[in-house]
């Protein structure tokens, strides 16, 4: 993803502790998805392995991945397209109004340039189309910090290259200055409220 080392999660491997947070963001992402049942989605800093994209291929007509690195099973599999590339570079490559979904898990934290990255996004999605972003709170900066620093349950280079935390009142104007309305945002704490899920259809 973007703003790191040139480096994709999870390409050295992943924690236990990283394997739940995966596994708890991918449950959200299958209750959000629109209803359609052939989706062009977009994720954007997949990983390495691109997780949380293939497991919804049961749900996908395409699904683009887009991170530094992608293993090499990955870029293989039929029905997806890679781009190893920084988020911002890939964007300018993507078509407008092209996709379903846009998911951005775990991302934005590690973004130099999020509002520009959202607004990005807003033009990238079809009428009715859905961003799923999810990102670490303030109240979840204490627990990923101790878990990556003192207790080494996560790899300390993704804490380090955090350069924000969101709560509600952090995230929501960035989704609305992007383009997306009021009306059409929902915000969510989950996991112990350590991070917060946003739901943003266009």
């Amino acid at each position: 993803m973007a703003g790191r080392s040139h480096e994709s999660y999870g390409q050295r491997g992943v924690s236990w502790v990283d394997r739940l947070g995966v596994w708890l963001s991918g449950s959200a992402i299958r209750r959000h998805l629109p209803a359609k049942s052939r989706l062009d989605v977009v994720e954007l800093g997949c990983g390495f392995r691109a997780t949380q994209l293939i497991g919804i291929r049961d749900r996908l007509a395409h699904g683009t991945g887009v991170d530094f690195s992608i293993a090499p099973e990955c870029r293989e599999l039929p029905g997806f397209t890679f781009i190893e590339a920084p988020i911002e570079v890939a964007l300018a490559k993507l078509a407008a109004s092209a996709f379903d979904v846009v998911l951005l898990i775990s991302v934005l934290e590690h973004l130099p340039e999020p509002d520009d990255v959202l607004r990005e996004i807003h033009g990238r999605l079809r009428p009715g189309g859905v961003l799923l972003v999810n990102v670490p709170t303030w109240r979840g900066k204490g627990f990923l910090e101790f878990s990556a620093f003192r207790l080494g349950w996560s790899p300390k280079v993704e804490m380090d290259d955090h350069k924000m935390y969101y709560d509600k009142r952090d995230l929501w104007p960035k989704l609305v200055t992007a383009g997306f309305l009021p009306s059409r945002v929902r915000l969510r704490y989950h996991k112990l409220g350590l991070n917060l899920f946003a739901i943003a259809t266009k």
